[in-house]
């Protein structure tokens, strides 16, 4: 589900889970873990990218429809647990997106330091309410952190995708970057962050910038059951597997 290997103490992990690397909580658990395990590891900073065409196209949407409630009830925290892991890891992140991130894999994009996008066909948004669940806490919390509250909303409520361009200009990439140089440049980057500031420095001052929105995600975690309540309502009401059928016949 997830590669690692190693470029002078830049750790790269890579998405392979299935054409779109779509996210199920298998692989979210796999995430988490590896980034909780990055807290510990000699590597100084952190590329995370994905396969082919896509960073991740999101939760995966068939088999939520598939099981259900039970199985949704534990997709939804390994979700957020991997937002998290990422989002709170005290090493520079860099995401390099090399195709298509879409809803929860334009989330986790987000959770990175930097992020830069291979130039192409590639899109990225969050078009969750399209698919009729709402957002959990902490993936809300990540979007707003990343472009702020009236881009946040935008996007949010809007449900739409952008090309890469476009995601630039909303916040969403910092850069886009050749196909061909994306993971060198993302490991440059990634590099010259765990470099040219002392670690524990670096560790401090993210804590300090992230830390109001890691207080939110804990503030509204009553909300947790209300997400869950829809996530599930609108998998037994069919909403999910209509949006599914129209969004695949595309």
């Amino acid at each position: 589900m997830i590669e690692r290997s190693d470029d002078n103490e830049v750790a790269i992990v890579r998405l392979d889970h299935g054409p779109v690397s779509a996210m199920d909580a298998e692989l979210c658990e796999a995430v988490a873990a590896q980034f909780r395990a990055l807290g510990t590891d000699p590597a100084g900073a952190v590329v995370l990218t994905g396969t082919g065409r896509a960073f991740s196209a999101g939760a995966d949407l068939r088999r939520l429809v598939a099981e259900g409630e039970p199985y949704i009830r534990r997709f939804v925290p390994a979700l957020d647990a991997m937002f998290r892991a990422v989002f709170e890891l005290g090493k520079p992140v860099v995401a390099a997106v090399n195709g298509h991130a879409i809803a929860g894999g334009c989330v986790l994009a987000a959770c990175a330091d930097v992020t830069l996008a291979a130039e192409g066909r590639g899109r990225l948004g969050v078009p969750e309410l399209l698919v009729g669940v709402p957002f959990p806490r902490v993936a809300m919390e990540v979007v707003r952190f990343a472009v702020g509250d009236v881009v946040a909303s935008r996007l949010m409520l809007g449900a739409q995708t952008y090309p890469v361009a476009e995601a630039v200009a909303l916040g969403l990439v910092d850069e886009v970057v050749a196909p061909d140089a994306l993971l060198a440049e993302a490991v440059v980057r990634a590099r010259a962050m765990a470099t040219s500031v002392p670690p524990d420095t670096f560790a401090f001052t993210k804590q300090q910038l992230r830390r109001d929105t890691g207080e939110r995600m804990d503030r509204y975690a009553d909300e947790h059951e209300r997400t869950v309540e829809l996530w599930n309502r609108h998998v037994a009401d069919g909403w999910m597997a209509a949006y599914l059928e129209s969004a695949t016949a595309k």
